[in-house]
């Protein structure tokens, strides 16, 4: 059974596919009273689930008036996709930003869900046995080496 963050993204993602990628603007009040939930909960998705590593951009104005702008932000093209994860992850990568840059690589098809387990299994914690921040530094390694691999394999293709 899914959980109210998994419905709440998912209602948030159908407003940005149904405006064909434009930006969307909510209020966070309004959507938590329609999900039945605090709007902390609406900061919580938006947080964890709208990320840069997912490729979305969040704005926000706080007050009376305020809103919440969500967008998806559109690459060119693949080698561009890739460029701007790696300028992302050049100063360490969490695990958490390496399943959002697996996710969103999978969304983007530049990827399979069985090569995203690989690359995931790849930067794990148990996998890169190390301290913070250093695990950070060689997760962000890996996963350079990986995409820039992708780049080079993509473009022999081309």
């Amino acid at each position: 059974m899914r959980n109210i963050s998994d419905i709440i993204e998912g209602y948030l993602k159908a407003i940005i596919e149904e405006e064909q990628n434009k930006p969307i603007e909510i209020k966070r009040n309004e959507v938590a009273e329609k999900f039945q939930c605090v709007p902390s909960q609406i900061n919580y998705v938006i947080k964890t689930r709208f990320t840069a590593e997912r490729g979305y951009a969040v704005e926000s104005k706080r007050g009376g008036g305020g809103y919440i702008r969500i967008f998806r932000v559109q690459a060119n093209s693949r080698k561009e996709l890739i460029d701007h994860i790696l300028n992302g992850i050049a100063n360490g990568a969490s695990f958490t930003m390496a399943e959002d840059v697996v996710y969103r690589l999978e969304e983007e098809d530049v990827i399979s869900q069985r090569e995203g387990r690989l690359i995931l299994a790849a930067v794990d914690r148990t996998t890169i046995h190390q301290p913070l921040p250093e695990r950070d530094a060689v997760r962000a390694r890996i996963l350079h080496a990986m995409l820039v691999t992708l780049v080079y394999e993509q473009m022999d293709e081309q």
